[in-house]
């Protein structure tokens, strides 16, 4: 996945940057039909991956079945391509240019102030300037709920983490995924491995292959095309399971997927077209998280049931996250968007209930934004040790630290 959180605690955030429409009378628009609402979009991979170029891909095919958009796609791999291509559409007279991953955020950038009536759009980076946006997935909260499910699964007490390339979003999601393990069994161990790209399957069976003669017994992948090779590796082990990512990936090996943490992109992507169509794209982020249903963990239907414990205490935390966000029904500004929440890492003394989870969580909800307002960076090291030492000294005073 190609997103940052600032998507690729989500923690968990995923951003699509977006350079907005704005109302230039005298740029030329050639090749352009009237009335036509034309989009195109540019993937870093293969749309056949069954993952996050897949699902942008579904995306683009929703707005033309919807909307009766005009639609491109071009697969694209180097920084001068995302130009060049950002470059053409803009001179075609597109409506709507995605390119989808937050490595694309620099071209979209640089091109975008030439064609102020296109709307470039990139999956990472932030808002810049008045015609720039970002749309952020809160892709760490399914990542927290995943990493419950993980630690209520695992009989080993060794999960897995394997992503494409270390971006911070991936990175970040991976963090979820241990803080939700450790809420579930503070005593858990994470592997941690990069394999480096996001199309090679060999490598990224390897890595699951190495991963699982460590012991690792629940491996969450994030690797686009080469995390179908984790899938493999998991299918020829025996005791284990495997963690989706993007898209439900839930069928390609059900009995050995434990469940998926979805996007739904081509639901995201739809919003985002009609808000095009109708000039109101809101920014400078636009915030998809739990309330939005956009981005949700899928447990597998046919992976064993987990304890009711546990069950009620994801749903806790789920029901925490939700009642975060301000905007039940879709997108959230960058100023009202929620901040993911991070529990320490430290072992407790006994498990908490569900209203203890959700008190922390609120808290931790709080200390965050008002490290925010003190200047610094949600995601800073600051902020992170702020919240954790907030988060112990309450513990201490209700009780709940060792």
């Amino acid at each position: 996945m190609y997103f940052w959180p600032p998507c690729r605690y989500v923690f968990g955030f995923i951003n699509i940057a977006i350079l907005s429409l704005a109302a230039c009378s005298g740029e030329k628009r050639p090749n352009a039909d009237a009335g036509a609402f034309r989009v195109a979009l540019l993937t870093p991979g293969p749309i056949s991956d069954q993952a996050w170029n897949a699902t942008a891909y579904q995306g683009l095919e929703r707005m033309r079945d919807s909307l009766g958009a005009s639609i491109s796609h071009i697969q694209t791999k180097t920084p001068a391509e995302f130009e060049e291509n950002f470059r053409q559409y803009g001179a075609k007279g597109f409506d709507l240019v995605i390119g989808h991953g937050f490595e694309f955020q620099d071209a979209a950038r640089r091109v975008g102030p030439q064609f102020p009536r296109t709307l470039f759009a990139t999956t990472g980076g932030e808002g810049a300037g008045p015609n720039v946006v970002a749309l952020s997935f809160a892709f760490d909260e399914p990542s927290y709920l995943a990493g419950m499910a993980a630690a209520a699964i695992t009989k080993t007490g060794v999960i897995g983490a394997i992503g494409g390339t270390e971006l911070p979003p991936v990175k970040l999601g991976f963090e979820a995924f241990l803080a939700g393990a450790r809420l579930v069994r503070p005593d858990i161990k994470l592997l941690t491995a990069y394999i480096g790209n996001w199309d090679d399957a060999s490598a990224g069976k390897e890595q699951a292959l190495a991963q699982l003669s460590q012991k690792a017994d629940v491996i969450y992948q994030n690797a686009d095309a080469a995390g179908l090779g984790v899938f493999q590796a998991v299918r020829q082990a025996k005791g284990a399971w495997v963690i989706g990512s993007n898209a439900d990936q839930n069928g390609l090996a059900p009995e050995v997927t434990l469940g998926s943490v979805l996007i739904d992109v081509p639901h995201a992507f739809l919003l985002l077209a009609r808000q095009a169509q109708g000039k109101t794209v809101q920014g400078p982020t636009i915030r998809f998280a739990t309330a939005s249903e956009v981005v949700r963990w899928v447990p597998n239907p046919s992976a064993p049931a987990l304890p009711a414990t546990v069950l009620a205490q994801m749903d806790s935390v789920r029901d925490a996250f939700a009642s975060a966000d301000p905007k039940v029904a879709a997108i959230a500004t960058s100023q009202n968007a929620p901040r993911s929440l991070k529990l320490p890492a430290e072992p407790q003394s006994r498990a908490m209930t569900p209203e203890e989870q959700r008190t922390i969580l609120r808290l931790q909800n709080v200390w965050r934004e008002t490290c925010v307002r003190r200047g610094y960076d949600a995601y800073s090291q600051e902020c992170g040790a702020y919240v954790l030492q907030k988060t112990i000294e309450y513990r201490k005073d209700a009780g709940l630290w060792p």
